[in-house]
């Protein structure tokens, strides 16, 4: 796979906390990587700085674009908000979608914000809607739809300008377990199911290992990345060479003793 994200030696502080001490990672083309670590590990943070929200207080980003590698800390707020709004997409937990504005309205917003007549944007947006099995509900406002149909129009919304890469931060925090489910079955098909590429934030174990790497981050350093390849998982850690393992066997299943047999004469 071609490298798309490529972080060295990011540091970003706030006051005396350092929430990211040198972190330098690839994120691959058309893969799905997670980022976990406990709360104040940097992951969010992470995330933030390689998606252009935040610009780094030292280190690099490049996106490597197919029109050629874009200096992502490097751009001033005006173009990162452009490389925001042209070229990631993004998932938060809760959703940030606009209650005044309809399903197909809030999908449509980010092609309009470029320019795209509104006739057009809905009618790209609904395809999305569709995709992802809202269709009927596109003009209902946020506030009547379920959680799950919330977050799948917020996917809707990301994925409707084609991005390179998609962001998504604790997508599923506030959702119950079918729907996290349903949630991320709708992310994963949408973008590595497409080719693109999925950047996810999550604390969720569950999450992460439908993601085809996991990167663990603690105290703003990488302490260990999974990866997981034709049935094996892959460990890594700073201290030493990846080493392959089977991932656990199913819990066998608890069957019922046999009822006894008759007299047969």
């Amino acid at each position: 796979m071609a490298v798309i994200l490529e972080a060295s030696d990011l540091i970003k502080s706030y006051g005396e906390t350092h929430a990211l001490a040198g972190v330098s990672l690839e994120v691959q083309a058309g893969e799905a990587l997670a980022i976990m670590g406990a709360s104040g590990s940097g992951k969010s943070t992470l995330l933030h700085v390689l998606a252009g929200i935040l610009a780094p207080d030292a280190g690099t980003v490049a996106l490597h674009a197919p029109k050629g590698t874009v200096s992502v800390g490097e751009l001033n707020d005006a173009a990162r908000s452009a490389l925001r709004r042209d070229t990631f997409g993004f998932v938060f937990q809760q959703g940030l979608l606009i209650p005044e504005l309809t399903a197909i309205e809030n999908a449509a917003l980010p092609l309009m914000l470029r320019g795209v007549p509104r006739p057009e944007a809905e009618q790209r947006a609904a395809q999305w809607l569709a995709t992802l099995g809202l269709s009927g509900l596109e003009q209902r406002r946020i506030g009547q739809l379920s959680g799950g149909q919330a977050q799948r129009v917020a996917v809707a919304r990301a994925q409707v300008i084609e991005p390179l890469v998609v962001f998504a931060d604790e997508p599923t925090g506030a959702l119950d377990s079918t729907t996290s489910a349903e949630v991320m079955d709708a992310l994963i098909g949408s973008t590595t199911g497409r080719g693109r590429t999925l950047v996810v934030v999550t604390h969720d174990e569950g999450i992460a290992a439908r993601c085809s790497r996991v990167v663990r981050l603690r105290d703003g350093h990488i302490v260990e990345t999974r990866s997981h390849v034709a049935g094996m998982d892959y460990i890594q850690t700073p201290a030493g060479a990846a080493t392959a393992t089977m991932p656990p066997p199913p819990a066998p299943v608890e069957r019922p003793a046999s009822a006894p047999r008759g007299d047969a004469r």
